[in-house]
């Protein structure tokens, strides 16, 4: 374990992500970029990985607020950045351009000892016999999108928000494959009225071990449940696997209120569950939609003192 007053975040010695969590540390990740983003001017309906062309300043001061509020990792204005998400707009052709883009603006406010890690989503799309798409053409979108983040800069990447366990694996696989990143996987899992499910029916035990199968450094869970929700699925992916997790919850469950979308959960109430978290061993905490740098900063409060 590091010594109590050693700090991550000022230390010009390079760790790196995997080494501190090696050393048994609790890493506090960053919150949402989309729900930034649509604060500060993406249209409903539009490109977020453009914003790292057409507005380089508003991406790179998510990334330094994050940091600032505690952040010991950022996620990148990627998550979309697949050729199958970006053709919908019709900049399939700068697939490449977004990612770089993407991983250079964090890294270039990162503080030392802060760590950069290239968001990948879904695709959009479903591998043959269900859909159009070959896992070739797929494992190529993902080689060329990961492969774009680690030419930025990044230190890891998490393929979150994952539904499909074939859709998943094949990233992790890419990942591998073509970098020596850091790989993350996370998928999204709802609750009914036998438990915890992707769409694509895949349990948390299940997605744990062919994510860690598949390579997967780190797995875990993010989006679709507030923090709550998120301590149950925990139990249940500890229950079954001993290595390295990761949780990035949401703000609760969005209402619609006078117009406009609300997430419930304040930052001190996701604070304390964060804690339990921790205690469940979860070894990388932060943020999904609906929070924003009062959350993390709270978090980090919460764990750090």
């Amino acid at each position: 374990m590091p010594a109590a007053n050693w700090n991550p975040m000022t230390s010009t010695t390079t760790v790196t992500l995997l080494e501190r969590l090696g050393r048994g540390d609790t890493i506090i990740s960053d919150g949402a970029t989309g729900t930034y983003l649509q604060e500060h001017g993406l249209e409903p309906g539009g490109c977020p990985e453009e914003f790292n062309v057409s507005h380089p300043d508003i991406v790179r001061d998510m990334a330094k607020r994050y940091f600032d509020a505690g952040s010991e990792m950022v996620l990148t204005n990627s998550f979309g950045g697949s050729k199958f998400m970006t053709r919908k707009y019709g900049f399939e052709d700068q697939v490449a351009e977004f990612n770089r883009l993407a991983a250079e603006h964090a890294r270039s406010v990162a503080p030392p000892g802060g760590y950069v890690i290239g968001s990948v989503g879904p695709t959009g799309e479903f591998l043959e016999p269900l859909g159009p798409v070959s896992e070739k053409e797929m494992y190529d979108a993902f080689a060329e999108q990961i492969t774009a983040l680690a030419e930025g800069g990044a230190d890891g990447v998490v393929i979150e928000t994952m539904t499909a366990i074939e859709e998943a694996t094949l990233a992790v696989r890419a990942a591998k494959d073509n970098t020596d990143l850091l790989v993350m996987s996370t998928m999204v899992y709802d609750p009914g009225p036998r438990g915890f499910f992707t769409m694509m029916g895949i349990t948390p035990e299940r997605g744990v071990k062919e994510l860690r199968e598949a390579g997967a450094d780190v797995v875990g869970t993010n989006c679709g449940n507030g923090i709550e929700r998120m301590i149950e699925i925990a139990r249940l992916m500890r229950a079954v696997d001993d290595g390295f997790m990761i949780v990035h919850s949401n703000a609760g469950i969005p209402a619609i209120i006078d117009l406009e979308i609300v997430y419930p959960e304040t930052p001190e109430f996701m604070a304390e569950h964060f804690k339990t978290l921790r205690d469940l061993g979860i070894n990388i905490l932060g943020g999904c939609c609906g929070t924003g740098p009062d959350h993390i900063k709270a978090l980090g409060i919460a764990l750090r003192g």
